[in-house]
């Protein structure tokens, strides 16, 4: 019984189910293998490099579907999927990624449409809807945090989250409400193991006549794809990047310098608590190796421990 990689439900002997076609378009009624095995994925996402905005430390494709056809084609220009295939360094970085941005929409977080997609080779690779396109090629207004604060991509890290703070009391349009969105965003990344949060990772976007934060992106559990992380945050809180603790999050952080009230804090992260059972059931059906899956249910546990068994009075 096969597993469908865009929305996780049982599809007998399909490859993918009716409902995960029907996210991509609903005239889609059927998906081709991406025509590219990982080796040459590579080599096209570095052949793509210095065309496309959107480079980093993952090769990435920019493609788009061609729904008639039923299939992903690589474009250079006017892409708005983005394709990310295995990766030669780290291990499982696809079947990762697209469970940890799950783990995020359960969390509360806004994401956009993303999953999975055989290649012909068997291997599965990644894909995530640009939230910067819209139809007929127009472009949404947004920016990440590196360029809003004048860093680069090779000082991305050298920054702090009271800084990214500060980045929301200066452009958005209700600064209140997007701290909200940051705390939760903040506790879900130490939860999950995301310890390269840097400034490209976070953005502003401008929509419906608000600044306010973009769409999450770029989530995934680097500790376990890692070998031996020596940090649980890309930048430093409280002065410290890793042996963060319950009170550096929520007291410091939540409370000091975001201005969160003990109420708004206590219902975030109850909102979060109530997803424990959910999140252990997506990373049981999800396609992580079962060394992987243990891997991220251990941190996971750790991690859980560290701010859920303190945090009632």
């Amino acid at each position: 019984m096969n597993r469908c990689p865009i929305t996780y439900e049982l599809c007998g002997e399909q490859k993918y189910s009716a409902q995960g076609l029907k996210l991509l378009s609903p005239k889609l009624k059927d998906l081709l293998d991406f025509p590219y095995n990982k080796g040459d994925q590579l080599k096209e996402a570095m052949a793509g490099a210095t065309k496309m905005s959107i480079q980093g430390v993952q090769p990435k494709l920019s493609a788009r579907l061609n729904v008639s056809a039923g299939i992903f084609e690589i474009a250079d220009q006017g892409g708005n999927f983005i394709i990310k295939p295995q990766n030669d360094l780290y291990e499982e970085l696809p079947e990762n990624e697209d469970l940890t941005m799950r783990l995020a929409a359960l969390a509360g977080i806004e994401i956009p449409l993303h999953g999975m997609i055989y290649s012909k080779d068997g291997s599965r690779s990644y894909f995530i809807k640009r939230f910067d396109r819209l139809p007929k090629k127009k472009r949404v207004a947004v920016e990440d945090f590196a360029q809003l604060t004048g860093q680069t991509r090779e000082t991305k890290y050298s920054s702090s989250m009271e800084k990214v703070a500060g980045v929301l009391d200066q452009f958005c349009t209700f600064p209140l409400i997007e701290k909200q969105k940051l705390f939760r965003l903040t506790i879900f990344n130490f939860l999950c193991g995301n310890e390269d949060m840097h400034l490209k990772n976070f953005s502003l976007i401008r929509r419906n006549g608000k600044v306010e934060i973009s769409p999450s992106y770029d989530l995934l559990n680097t500790t376990i794809a890692m070998s031996n992380p020596q940090e649980e945050f890309a930048l430093t809180l409280a002065g410290r990047k890793s042996k963060i603790t319950k009170e550096n999050l929520i007291d410091y952080f939540g409370s000091e310098r975001l201005g969160l009230t003990p109420i708004v804090i206590e219902k975030t992260l109850q909102e979060i608590e109530n997803q424990k059972l959910k999140w252990y059931k997506q990373i049981q059906i999800s396609f992580l190796s079962e060394e992987m899956k243990k891997k991220y249910v251990e941190l996971m546990s750790l991690r859980w421990a560290r701010i859920f068994t303190t945090i009632k009075k």
